[in-house]
């Protein structure tokens, strides 16, 4: 395509046009719109696209175009074809969603995936930042503690201003949580961030010391405290938040809505919010977290290997599958517990044995003049060393097959490395070499390291079961 208004107009036009778009937005590769009806998508047609890596259809119709180009397009569709970033909240929620669900053919399970990618997709900018801004705090801090860097006034306010950034968004993750879950279930916004305001109040702590619920020994083992059950209770509690306001809607006389609608939804779903859902979900986040201390925080270092591999081999199906938005909830639930999440950079690997792999085809198809293909790599390398694996998993090693897998297979001895260097990160993000500021100062050089091993285990597996019969035919 001549320019993104170009591709943007093709993409309109193969979905169904204009008028089939109920809204758009994007991640950092792909622009996500939500559809009147999916039939109408000419799949085919637009997966042949130039510009076009890949189409992905679940509830929301995910094209994939490449990192950059998937904001740009995402702009172009609201300020050209005056499309709505958000899914207009009104009473016609249930009806469109239901709408989108005839096109469709998923598992509850995938729904349900995707429903928590709606929340958290929006979110990615501002915990890779605060992620940032936390690692280099810390970097600071440690420094100063070793004295590499002064205890000056200058060095202080730069470590307290950067924690001060990067505070302002995890320290309040539960607000910013309910207010997208909210946008997500058609609840009013402000209110879902009570609900996740509420989850990490003071008050909590005095409720739970009335009631003889507070462990003031280990807090984090009282029936009830602040932050309790994490971000799936805050979800939990807004969906409710949604049932209830939907019906206090219906039955309050429109005069009288804009007081009582909102002071008797707050007022039950608090209430069940505090003394139901946040010990409940409490006792699933305890549990999740004692269960991935066996998995991944194992200090048996045969079983960090072990678990660290498949981890890393298995996650790009599992991205392919759409389930790796499952996997949001257990990184907000190890950042809250431990402090900083393991999970991330093991799966991170993944990304880095698609590079090696690339590297490998690559080589072949020179070899074998396979023009098309070194064109192909070559621009969406650099995306794939950044941590934008997308264009490389979409337009090489999947459409080839094999080194997909090969790929996977490579990845594993990066991931298993970093497991068992217990590598550990403050946020998540994209992959790549882009992410070594999101890791803890002391896991940086061991993270790097693993990178690098996935590179050289995906090039090496995919040098050795690729042939360039393989390659020479694509």
């Amino acid at each position: 395509m001549s320019s993104n208004q170009d591709l943007t107009k093709k993409i309109v036009e193969l979905v169904g046009g204009k008028d089939n778009i109920m809204a758009a937005t994007n991640c950092m590769t792909r622009v996500r719109m939500q559809l009147k009806d999916q039939s109408k998508v000419q799949q085919d047609a637009l997966k042949a696209v130039d510009g076009v890596l890949g189409v992905v259809e679940a509830e929301t119709l995910q094209v994939v175009v490449g990192p950059g180009k998937a904001k740009k397009v995402a702009d172009i569709l609201v300020s050209d074809y005056g499309i709505s970033q958000a899914a207009a909240v009104n009473e016609d929620w249930k009806s469109n969603k239901e709408n989108i669900k005839k096109g469709q053919k998923q598992s509850k399970l995938k729904s349900g995936l995707e429903t928590i990618a709606g929340i958290f997709v929006p979110l990615i900018p501002a915990i890779i930042a605060a992620g940032i801004f936390n690692g280099f705090a810390s970097l600071i801090s440690t420094m100063q503690g070793q004295g590499a860097l002064p205890t000056s006034q200058v060095w202080e306010s730069i470590r307290l201003m950067f924690s001060l950034i990067g505070t302002s968004f995890l320290g309040y993750f539960a607000i910013y949580t309910g207010i997208n879950s909210a946008k997500r279930f058609g609840a009013t916004e402000a209110l879902g961030g009570m609900v996740g305001a509420m989850s990490i109040a003071a008050q909590i702590v005095n409720i739970s010391q009335l009631y003889g619920w507070y462990d003031n020994e280990v807090p984090l083992n009282s029936i009830l405290t602040t932050g309790k059950g994490g971000i799936i209770g805050v979800i939990i509690g807004v969906y409710l938040l949604a049932k209830v306001e939907k019906a206090v809607r219906k039955r309050v006389p429109d005069v009288l809505d804009l007081i009582l609608t909102p002071v008797i939804t707050l007022l039950t779903v608090g209430v069940a919010f505090v003394f139901v859902i946040m010990p409940l979900s409490g006792v699933v986040s305890d549990w999740l977290v004692s269960a991935l201390s066996v998995i991944i925080g194992s200090e048996n270092t045969i079983v960090s290997i072990i678990s660290g591999y498949v981890l890393s081999a298995l996650f790009l199906p599992m991205v392919l599958l759409g389930l790796h938005h499952g996997l949001i909830p257990i990184y907000a639930i190890q950042l809250e517990a431990l402090g900083g999440v393991s999970l991330f950079p093991v799966l991170a690997m993944a990304g880095a044995g698609q590079v090696g792999a690339a590297i490998a085809i690559y080589l072949i198809a020179k070899k074998v003049k396979n023009n098309r293909m070194q064109k192909v790599i070559t621009g969406a390398l650099p995306a794939g060393i950044l941590g934008i694996g997308e264009p490389l998993i979409y337009g090489v090693t999947l459409p080839l097959g094999k080194p997909f897998v090969t790929a996977g297979l490579g990845a594993g001895f990066g991931g298993a490395f970093v497991m068992a260097t217990k590598v550990m990160a403050t946020a998540w993000g994209p992959s790549g070499l882009v992410a070594v500021p999101l890791m803890q100062p002391g896991s940086m050089l061991n993270y790097v390291l693993g990178i690098f091993i996935s590179y050289l285990g995906g090039f090496i597996i995919t040098r050795i079961f690729i042939k360039d019969s393989d390659v020479a035919n694509v």
